[in-house]
């Protein structure tokens, strides 16, 4: 840990664990997302895993969820990102995918979250953009998080990014991280450990770090 003008500075996962609180945010593990990546059932076992553990070590836990507007008030962004989603040529031919209600959009059975755990709804790639995230983050003292989830390369890089900007240590959960493509979710990763401000861990490393903390 670096000290400097009255700031403790976090180098490692443990030292962060070892003075201040922590959360887990649980990325967009629904139904129909979950369907879509190869190896889907292993990631949700591995989340699940994350998830124990978090809440094993009296983590505040945020699951996000992804929902579609309906296309009648999707603005021009939604409906370019929706067109290039679903390899459409006219926009006209654009479906929501993801309704808030819809069976596809919820969390899997395997990952229910409890009534002391809080979901957000976001349409937006970044957890932190456009939800109450940040606000609920700060008002808990939390400067480090997990994440863990799908996809890597989509969603879970862009929130990293962003929570970086924020003032936050983002810790990636390498290996409970789901991906719909291999090379890019490699070069996601590169990618962070090349910009810097972020951690990367995987579930082993983890539960030794939750371990040693009291009441872990």
């Amino acid at each position: 840990m670096e000290h400097v003008r009255g700031l403790s500075i976090p180098r490692s996962l443990a030292e962060a664990a070892a003075s201040e609180p922590l959360a887990l945010i649980v990325y967009d593990m629904q139904v129909g997302i979950v369907d879509q990546i190869p190896g889907g059932a292993d990631i949700v076992a591995r989340v699940a895993e994350v998830l124990d553990l978090g809440r094993q070590a009296g983590l505040r836990v945020f699951f996000t969820k992804h929902i579609s507007l309906p296309v009648e008030v999707a603005g021009v962004a939604q409906l370019r990102t929706a067109m290039d989603w679903q390899r459409l040529d006219r926009v006209e031919q654009v479906v929501a995918p993801f309704p808030p209600d819809a069976p596809q959009s919820q969390i899997v059975p395997e990952l229910a979250p409890r009534s002391s755990e809080a979901v957000l709804e976001k349409i937006t790639m970044s957890a932190f953009a456009g939800t109450y995230l940040d606000i609920a983050l700060r008002d808990c003292g939390i400067r480090t998080f997990l994440i863990a989830g799908i996809a890597l390369e989509v969603g879970i890089e862009p929130t990293v990014r962003h929570a970086t900007d924020l003032g936050y240590l983002p810790v990636v959960v390498t290996d409970a991280c789901g991906f719909g493509n291999p090379e890019a979710a490699k070069r996601s990763l590169e990618a962070l450990t090349f910009a810097g401000g972020s951690l990367q861990t995987d579930i082993a490393a983890l539960r030794t770090v939750l371990s040693e903390q009291p009441g872990g």
